[in-house]
């Protein structure tokens, strides 16, 4: 991402702004504030910005209704605040266009991490599937797109048909969180969206093919409550949350 990007902060608790704005400051982003929804909205017209953290708790409008109505014109990526993890609102969020969320308190390293996934994601977005985009490289983990072969390091992974979508579907999100229903939507159908233990075990066995720990796993992380996401490489290094 280019450097001074424009992030919105978007919460009604000064102290929270005034950490997010130190935080991201010290990285060389510019940043605007906006203490409740419809400051918010004036100022992603107004200012464009490249990217916005949005609490869902403002005192004036619902920051699901704020996202709703940003997204109809804005592609800018939306990372969620929220006080609880796997609340239904962060389902719900993730479900109407948001790019990620963080669950209060959380360190700057993680935010940190969660900006810059958040930026890579948006530039593929953007350019769309190149070249550049056939191989997913995260630590030792490999995704050949082209030759459909998963490795570990030099040791190729054997998967099934389903187990490959459903490895190649979150490495296309890689760094963002999909919920259960939109993962179990895109690989198996709509008809399949409700049935999350089916997912689960999927999930276990390719957990059990790829990490070296499957109970702590590094790459596929578990977002409790809400879905899944593949780590980004900074999460490798950082794995805020571990698995079921």
């Amino acid at each position: 991402m280019k450097n001074n990007a424009v992030v919105l902060i978007v919460d009604d608790e000064k102290p929270i702004r005034n950490f997010l704005r130190v935080s991201l400051v010290s990285q060389n982003y510019r940043v605007i504030e906006a203490a409740d929804g419809r400051s918010a909205v004036s100022l992603s017209a107004s200012h464009v910005p490249d990217l916005i953290i949005l609490d869902l708790g403002l005192p004036d409008v619902d920051g699901l209704e704020v996202l709703r109505e940003l997204r109809q014109w804005s592609s800018a990526p939306v990372i969620v605040l929220s006080a609880r993890d796997g609340d239904r609102a962060n389902i719900d969020a993730l479900d109407l266009g948001a790019d990620d969320y963080l669950t209060k308190p959380f360190s700057v390293g993680e935010l940190l991490a969660r900006v810059r996934v958040a930026f890579r994601h948006a530039a593929r977005s953007v350019g769309g599937i190149t070249d550049a985009d056939t191989e997913v490289r995260i630590g030792p983990l490999c995704l050949d797109l082209v030759k459909r072969r998963v490795s570990i390091g030099e040791k190729e992974v054997h998967l099934t048909p389903t187990e490959y979508r459903l490895l190649v579907h979150l490495a296309q999100h890689a760094g963002r969180v999909l919920t259960h229903r939109a993962i179990l939507r895109h690989v198996w159908g709509p008809s399949r969206e409700g049935e999350t233990q089916y997912l689960r075990v999927f999930m276990a066995n390719l957990r059990r093919k790829i990490e070296d720990e499957p109970a702590e796993p590094r790459f596929l992380l578990t977002e409790l409550g809400v879905g899944y996401r593949l780590a980004d490489q900074d999460e490798v290094e950082f794995s805020p949350r571990e698995g079921e």
